[in-house]
């Protein structure tokens, strides 16, 4: 039996093959892992095409049990490494120990930044990221300074990965067809991240500066700064006009 798509879970399963083996091809191991994630796999589109690649050890994880169900009936070989849970709550040392892992999936778009935020807190313990978002977002990921997508989401990503916008991929490549295209994306992790001050104090930069992106930044971030600091030039500037690096090193100068 085929597994209907929720939508109370966001489930767009994908069904072009060649999406699928694009996606698939992307996956690498690294020198860091041969460890894979894979989230949210529906009824295995994509894990078919992973479980191919003979260098990854590759694990599934989906909240939908119907999906487990019918993943572990499909493919009782792998039954193993295909679990239920949810991505937002997992531990990853509970499955992975201190071990690295890259992270893929088609990730349902209602949490696809939720996911990318738990991506950024392990880091530490993932080199490798590549996922399918909602266009939208997934320009917004990959912007630089001056282009209008460019926000909180490009900055705080940017800092600790590059991240590189792969190809799009249309409504028909889903079942059902979301209302909206898509982009699939790959993140790495840098090895030159820059140096600030703190990064709490760096992600309150950051989104206090976005909180007023039409402003120059001596409003939105007046009470974060002396007055005599707030009279340098970089503070008659525009959130989209500054880079990672810029904004990192305006956390030395809060107060």
């Amino acid at each position: 039996m085929n597994v209907k798509p929720k939508k109370q879970l966001g489930q767009h399963f994908l069904k072009d093959a060649g999406t699928c083996q694009k996606i698939a091809g992307q996956v690498i191991w690294t020198n860091d892992t041969r460890k894979v994630l894979e989230i949210g796999p529906g009824m295995g589109a994509l894990s078919k095409y992973l479980w191919e690649i003979p260098e990854i050890d590759l694990w599934l994880l989906d909240v939908d049990i119907e999906s487990i169900d019918y993943l572990r009936a499909n493919y009782p070989a792998h039954a193993d490494r295909i679990l239920f849970g949810d991505f937002l709550r997992l531990d990853p040392k509970e499955l992975f120990g201190e071990e690295a892992f890259i992270v893929v999936g088609n990730f349902p778009y209602n949490i696809s930044s939720q996911i990318l935020f738990r991506v950024l807190e392990w880091k530490d313990q993932v080199p490798v990221m590549i996922g399918m978002f909602q266009k939208e977002v997934a320009k917004r990921i990959v912007s630089g300074p001056g282009n209008k997508d460019y926000g909180i989401l490009s900055v705080l990503v940017q800092a600790y990965y590059t991240a590189e916008y792969l190809f799009d991929v249309p409504p028909t490549a889903f079942n059902p067809p979301p209302k909206v295209d898509s982009g699939v994306i790959q993140l790495t992790r840098r090895t030159d991240v820059v140096t600030m001050k703190s990064e709490k104090s760096f992600i309150a930069v950051v989104k206090a500066a976005f909180g007023q992106r039409r402003k120059m930044l001596r409003n939105p971030l007046k009470g974060m700064f002396t007055p005599e600091t707030l009279q340098e030039e970089i503070f008659t500037k525009r959130p989209e006009q500054l880079s990672v690096a810029d904004f990192a090193a305006l956390t030395f100068k809060m107060k």
